[in-house]
């Protein structure tokens, strides 16, 4: 049980890292996405 529960504990983590660095590059890109217009903008 405590095996399970230790596993269970780093597939969470795991999720919740990769969760995090998927939300950093999608406001990367949406800033760079920003910046394309505005150059066209100008």
């Amino acid at each position: 049980m405590k095996k399970v529960l230790v596993v269970l504990v780093m597939g969470m983590m795991m999720f919740s890292l990769s969760a995090c660095e998927t939300m950093k590059g999608l406001g990367q890109d949406i800033e760079d996405g920003g910046e394309w217009v505005q150059e066209k903008a100008s």
